[in-house]
């Protein structure tokens, strides 16, 4: 393990302390597995710039060349289409 220093609010250290005890561990612990509890979280929901660079990375993969070009202008149209088949 490495050594470290860190520094807490008051009320950071209250309720650390706190779910430290009720869970009968020290409060080193609680700070590891708090630390790694969040570490998991964010690895596993993506950051809404993760999300944003994978979708940019597949604009334009699924382009129909033969499709409708004027979606955009013409989408209550084709959504009304779609609708009466």
């Amino acid at each position: 393990m490495v050594r470290t220093q860190i520094q807490l609010t008051p009320e950071q250290h209250r309720r650390l302390k706190r779910w430290a005890q009720q869970r009968g561990i020290s409060l080193a612990e609680a700070v590891r597995r708090r630390v790694a509890d969040r570490l998991e979280a964010e690895q596993a929901a993506p950051t809404r710039e993760m999300m944003v660079r994978e979708a940019l990375q597949v604009v334009g993969t699924y382009a129909d060349p033969s499709g409708a070009n004027d979606v955009a202008k013409e989408h209550d149209q084709y959504l009304a289409d779609a609708y009466r088949k």
